[in-house]
């Protein structure tokens, strides 16, 4: 069975949703009725600042708290999709501190992280005020994937910026529809 875990990276505040938000839910709504949905806004969780022990300490300890719950999800996840506006031409502050703290999982003893990312599907669902892609936060997710042999699939961008922006892109709200059924 898959199971589509929704990392939400957008910093609107709380009751907001954004463009990549609306644009995911389209693409949602197509995924089959036996696929579990789980849904995570990043921002409310306390994710703190990655300090790297790797020339330290060398190994992590396992996450507790909240980053236990984002560890235990994404692992528990045959599909991430991140649900990522750009920000600043680049990945939003809060996925990027999560994917930060990949490095650390990769080092905790006996967890065994980048085996159990193998083959899970990357998905990114974007949106931008600029008519820009922003290609190299799309490359950057592309080449996380690949170094834990996950699968990148292509990604879903639409035009943002304003709220609800992305309804007048009638381009991405078609392929939102279909973006799932490969």
């Amino acid at each position: 069975m898959s199971r589509f875990l929704f990392l939400t990276a957008s910093t609107r505040e709380p009751g907001h949703t954004g463009n990549s938000e609306t644009l995911a839910q389209r693409a949602a709504a197509s995924l089959p009725a036996d696929a579990e949905q789980a849904w995570l806004r990043l921002a409310d969780y306390a994710i703190p600042s990655f300090v790297d022990l790797r020339y330290t300490a060398g190994s992590y300890p396992r996450p507790e708290g909240d980053m236990a719950t984002l560890l235990d999800e994404t692992l528990a996840a045959t599909d991430l999709v991140f649900v990522s506006p750009v920000y600043w031409f680049s990945i939003p502050s809060p996925l990027k501190t999560y994917l930060d703290h990949w490095s650390g999982w990769l080092r905790v003893p006996g967890l065994e992280f980048k085996e159990k990312m193998a083959g899970k599907r990357l998905w990114v669902i974007s949106t931008s005020g600029n008519r820009e892609r922003a290609q190299p936060m799309f490359d950057s997710y592309r080449l996380c994937a690949e170094f834990l042999a996950m699968q990148a699939m292509p990604p879903l961008w639409g035009k943002g910026g304003a709220p609800e922006a992305v309804l007048a892109d009638g381009e991405a709200l078609a392929a939102a529809g279909s973006y799932f059924l490969v």
